[in-house]
Protein backbone atom coordinates (compact mmCIF):
# COMPACT_ATOMS: atom_id res chain seq x y z
CA UNK A 1 0.00 0.00 0.00
CA UNK A 2 1.58 3.25 -1.11
CA UNK A 3 1.56 6.34 1.03
CA UNK A 4 0.10 9.61 -0.22
CA UNK A 5 -2.79 7.97 -2.07
CA UNK A 6 -6.54 7.94 -1.58
CA UNK A 7 -8.49 4.69 -1.51
CA UNK A 8 -12.15 3.68 -1.44
CA UNK A 9 -12.64 0.61 0.71
CA UNK A 10 -15.52 -1.84 0.84
CA UNK A 11 -15.76 -4.25 3.78
CA UNK A 12 -17.55 -7.58 3.27
CA UNK A 13 -18.70 -10.08 5.87
CA UNK A 14 -18.80 -13.28 3.82
CA UNK A 15 -16.55 -14.96 1.28
CA UNK A 16 -19.34 -15.79 -1.16
CA UNK A 17 -20.56 -12.20 -1.23
CA UNK A 18 -16.98 -11.04 -1.81
CA UNK A 19 -16.48 -13.44 -4.73
CA UNK A 20 -19.70 -12.39 -6.45
CA UNK A 21 -18.82 -8.72 -5.81
CA UNK A 22 -15.36 -9.13 -7.38
CA UNK A 23 -16.85 -10.78 -10.46
CA UNK A 24 -19.57 -8.14 -10.80
CA UNK A 25 -17.14 -5.24 -10.31
CA UNK A 26 -14.67 -6.66 -12.83
CA UNK A 27 -17.49 -7.23 -15.35
CA UNK A 28 -18.26 -3.49 -15.14
CA UNK A 29 -14.65 -2.74 -16.09
CA UNK A 30 -13.62 -1.22 -12.76
CA UNK A 31 -9.97 -1.75 -11.80
CA UNK A 32 -9.60 -3.26 -8.32
CA UNK A 33 -6.42 -2.20 -6.52
CA UNK A 34 -6.33 -5.19 -4.13
CA UNK A 35 -8.49 -7.59 -2.13
CA UNK A 36 -7.51 -8.41 1.47
CA UNK A 37 -8.80 -11.55 3.16
CA UNK A 38 -8.16 -13.20 6.55
CA UNK A 39 -7.40 -16.53 4.85
CA UNK A 40 -6.74 -17.72 1.28
CA UNK A 41 -9.93 -17.70 -0.78
CA UNK A 42 -10.06 -20.40 -3.46
CA UNK A 43 -10.53 -18.93 -6.93
CA UNK A 44 -9.99 -15.29 -5.93
CA UNK A 45 -6.81 -14.95 -7.97
CA UNK A 46 -8.66 -16.14 -11.07
CA UNK A 47 -11.58 -13.81 -10.34
CA UNK A 48 -9.15 -10.88 -10.05
CA UNK A 49 -7.47 -11.85 -13.32
CA UNK A 50 -4.02 -12.47 -11.86
CA UNK A 51 -1.55 -14.40 -14.00
CA UNK A 52 0.51 -17.29 -12.76
CA UNK A 53 3.45 -16.55 -10.47
CA UNK A 54 7.10 -16.89 -11.46
CA UNK A 55 7.96 -18.40 -8.08
CA UNK A 56 8.32 -21.97 -9.48
CA UNK A 57 11.04 -20.68 -11.81
CA UNK A 58 12.84 -19.06 -8.84
CA UNK A 59 12.52 -22.33 -6.87
CA UNK A 60 14.02 -24.27 -9.78
CA UNK A 61 16.94 -21.83 -10.05
CA UNK A 62 17.65 -22.00 -6.30
CA UNK A 63 17.52 -25.80 -6.49
CA UNK A 64 19.95 -25.87 -9.44
CA UNK A 65 22.32 -23.62 -7.47
CA UNK A 66 22.20 -26.10 -4.57
CA UNK A 67 22.85 -29.05 -6.88
CA UNK A 68 25.78 -27.33 -8.59
CA UNK A 69 27.22 -26.25 -5.23
CA UNK A 70 26.99 -29.77 -3.79
CA UNK A 71 28.52 -31.52 -6.80
CA UNK A 72 31.26 -28.93 -7.23
CA UNK A 73 32.17 -29.08 -3.55
CA UNK A 74 32.32 -32.88 -3.39
CA UNK A 75 34.09 -33.35 -6.71
CA UNK A 76 36.71 -30.75 -5.76
CA UNK A 77 37.28 -32.09 -2.24
CA UNK A 78 37.33 -35.82 -3.06
CA UNK A 79 38.75 -35.70 -6.57
CA UNK A 80 41.33 -32.92 -6.58
CA UNK A 81 41.99 -31.26 -3.23
CA UNK A 82 42.44 -34.35 -1.07
CA UNK A 83 42.01 -37.56 -3.08
CA UNK A 84 42.10 -40.72 -1.02
CA UNK A 85 42.36 -44.26 -2.27
CA UNK A 86 39.87 -46.21 -0.14
CA UNK A 87 39.58 -49.84 -1.15
CA UNK A 88 40.23 -49.13 -4.82
CA UNK A 89 37.07 -47.05 -5.19
CA UNK A 90 37.08 -44.15 -7.66
CA UNK A 91 37.94 -40.66 -6.42
CA UNK A 92 34.63 -39.26 -7.72
CA UNK A 93 31.90 -41.79 -6.80
CA UNK A 94 28.78 -40.02 -8.12
CA UNK A 95 26.22 -42.46 -6.62
CA UNK A 96 27.64 -41.71 -3.16
CA UNK A 97 27.03 -37.99 -3.79
CA UNK A 98 23.25 -38.36 -4.20
CA UNK A 99 22.20 -37.85 -0.53
CA UNK A 100 24.32 -34.73 -0.01
CA UNK A 101 23.31 -33.34 -3.41
CA UNK A 102 19.62 -33.86 -2.59
CA UNK A 103 19.94 -32.22 0.82
CA UNK A 104 21.79 -29.15 -0.47
CA UNK A 105 19.29 -28.80 -3.32
CA UNK A 106 16.40 -28.76 -0.85
CA UNK A 107 18.27 -26.43 1.55
CA UNK A 108 19.12 -23.86 -1.13
CA UNK A 109 15.60 -24.00 -2.51
CA UNK A 110 13.98 -23.55 0.93
CA UNK A 111 16.26 -20.71 2.03
CA UNK A 112 16.07 -19.00 -1.36
CA UNK A 113 12.27 -19.17 -1.49
CA UNK A 114 11.99 -17.88 2.07
CA UNK A 115 14.21 -14.93 1.20
CA UNK A 116 12.32 -14.33 -2.04
CA UNK A 117 9.00 -14.34 -0.17
CA UNK A 118 10.25 -11.82 2.39
CA UNK A 119 11.65 -9.50 -0.29
CA UNK A 120 8.57 -9.75 -2.54
CA UNK A 121 6.20 -9.17 0.40
CA UNK A 122 8.30 -6.35 1.86
CA UNK A 123 8.47 -8.20 5.17
CA UNK A 124 11.49 -6.87 6.97
CA UNK A 125 12.10 -6.01 10.61
CA UNK A 126 12.05 -2.24 10.08
CA UNK A 127 8.83 -2.02 8.03
CA UNK A 128 5.48 -1.24 9.57
CA UNK A 129 2.43 -2.99 8.17
CA UNK A 130 -0.15 -0.79 6.49
CA UNK A 131 -3.63 -2.22 6.65
CA UNK A 132 -6.84 -0.78 5.27
CA UNK A 133 -8.83 -2.40 8.06
CA UNK A 134 -7.35 -4.39 10.98
CA UNK A 135 -10.36 -6.72 10.89
CA UNK A 136 -8.99 -8.32 7.71
CA UNK A 137 -6.71 -10.36 9.96
CA UNK A 138 -9.75 -11.63 11.83
CA UNK A 139 -13.00 -12.11 9.91
CA UNK A 140 -13.60 -9.36 7.32
CA UNK A 141 -12.88 -9.13 3.60
CA UNK A 142 -11.82 -5.84 2.01
CA UNK A 143 -11.84 -4.61 -1.58
CA UNK A 144 -9.71 -1.52 -2.16
CA UNK A 145 -9.78 0.90 -5.10
CA UNK A 146 -7.01 3.39 -5.80
CA UNK A 147 -8.72 6.63 -6.79
CA UNK A 148 -5.73 7.74 -8.87
CA UNK A 149 -5.81 4.67 -11.13
CA UNK A 150 -9.56 4.21 -11.68
CA UNK A 151 -11.80 6.07 -14.09
CA UNK A 152 -14.63 6.32 -11.55
CA UNK A 153 -14.89 8.92 -8.85
CA UNK A 154 -15.38 8.24 -5.15
CA UNK A 155 -19.18 8.46 -5.25
CA UNK A 156 -19.46 5.97 -8.12
CA UNK A 157 -17.16 3.48 -6.39
CA UNK A 158 -19.09 3.78 -3.14
CA UNK A 159 -22.32 3.17 -5.03
CA UNK A 160 -20.89 0.09 -6.76
CA UNK A 161 -19.62 -1.33 -3.46
CA UNK A 162 -22.97 -0.77 -1.74
CA UNK A 163 -24.81 -2.45 -4.63
CA UNK A 164 -22.56 -5.52 -4.43
CA UNK A 165 -23.26 -6.14 -0.74
CA UNK A 166 -20.53 -4.31 1.16
CA UNK A 167 -21.40 -3.93 4.84
CA UNK A 168 -19.24 -0.80 5.13
CA UNK A 169 -17.89 1.64 2.54
CA UNK A 170 -15.25 4.19 3.54
CA UNK A 171 -12.53 6.39 2.08
CA UNK A 172 -9.00 6.15 3.41
CA UNK A 173 -6.11 8.50 2.75
CA UNK A 174 -2.56 7.46 3.53
CA UNK A 175 -0.29 10.32 4.50
CA UNK A 176 3.41 10.45 3.64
Amino acid sequence: MEKGKNFVIGVYDEETVLMSAVEEIRSKGVKIHEVYTPYPVHGLDNALGYSYSNLPIAAFLFGICGTITALTMMIWMLGFDWPMDIGGKPHIPLPAFIPITFELTVLFCALGMTGTFFVASNLNPWSTPNMFDPRTTDDKFVIAFDLASTKQDSAQLKSILSETGASEVTTKSLEN
